[in-house]
């Protein structure tokens, strides 16, 4: 059965004619006359049975079915460019792997060990983009996602194949000042590690995460304190901002610990307690439930192999602490 699609050169003129709104940009645009531009946009209008245009004392304007047609089509005809664009680049040896990211993850864990990928995978080329909200692939493009959230969310969110990579262990932070200027006889357990009391974080300014307002309540509830000003405090969006924010002594802050490894390492910032917040969240890659591709297969099996080295180099750590 014969698909009912226009031709290409109709798609792209009306999709210049809609973009300009005028005729003649778009024939200059594609190199075209208007006069021919017209009549693509006819034949389309022909082929559809609708009016995508309609004349005005201003030029040339869409119609309302025009404008839905264009906000449908548009992404298509991107898609289908960079897709041509890629098997010419890459010559059918690689090709490109889009990403939807949480933006913290992205630049603290993922970024810094991207280049063993690139390394692995010279014909492969990453592109990440921030994404901190479930959504549909069949919407969007991208080829697959690292959420952080519950495994309720995980469950509802549909049309996706799903791969567990951590848990999300939130720890309590702030700056090595901080504790010293509050409780100087305070030991170090290493040295980056502390083991404050809850009674005694409950002393230090908290810092407070604007999409997780009641983060530090449930830390502290968790741990049976009452604090009556658990929601008081600088109120930031992002991980790293906590972090920036907490290794300059503004307060402490609960933070992924995968997420601060740097600023530990150059004792920057100190794990302040040794009591985590019980979490039910995780991050996850996520794709569409049709078969993957080999680039996305191959994405996968390298990160599932980054988190298991960096689970066991951890679990080592702990134990040398021990």
């Amino acid at each position: 059965m014969r698909r009912k699609i226009p031709s290409m050169q109709s798609l792209l003129c009306f999709e210049s004619a809609a973009k300009h709104a005028s005729y003649t940009h778009a024939s200059q645009e594609l190199s075209m006359t208007q006069s021919a531009i017209s009549r693509q946009i006819q034949q389309l209008e022909d082929f559809l049975d609708i009016q995508l245009f309609t004349r005005t004392r201003h030029g040339m304007e869409l119609t309302v079915a025009g404008a839905q047609y264009y906000d449908v089509i548009k992404p298509y005809l991107i898609g289908l460019e960079k897709a041509t664009q890629e098997v010419m680049s890459h010559k059918g040896l690689g090709g490109t792997l889009k990403l939807g990211v949480v933006p913290t993850f992205a630049t603290r864990w993922l970024l810094p060990k991207l280049h063993v990928f690139n390394a692995r995978y010279p014909e492969i080329t990453i592109h990440l983009e921030t994404s901190t909200k479930p959504f549909l692939f069949n919407e969007q493009m991208f080829d697959a996602a690292i959420y952080a959230g519950t495994e309720q969310q995980i469950h509802h969110w549909p049309g996706i194949q799903t791969h567990f990579l951590m848990q999300e262990d939130v720890v309590a932070v702030c700056s090595p000042a901080l504790i010293e200027k509050y409780f100087p006889n305070a030991q170090k357990l290493s040295p980056h590690n502390y083991d404050l009391t809850p009674d005694q974080i409950a002393q230090l300014p908290l810092l407070q995460q604007t999409t997780r307002p009641t983060i530090w309540q449930e830390w502290f509830e968790a741990h049976h304190i009452q604090h009556a000003k658990a929601d008081v405090g600088q109120r930031h969006e992002l991980f790293s901002m906590l972090a920036v924010a907490a290794s300059h002594s503004m307060g402490v802050a609960l933070i992924p610990q995968m997420l601060i490894e740097q600023e530990l390492h150059h004792q920057a910032l100190a794990i302040a307690s040794n009591s985590l917040l019980p979490s039910n969240r995780a991050y996850y890659l996520v794709h569409s439930n049709q078969q993957p591709s080999p680039i996305l297969n191959k994405f996968v099996d390298w990160i599932q192999h980054e988190v298991k080295s960096i689970s066991v180099m951890n679990a080592d750590s702990a134990q040398a602490i021990r």
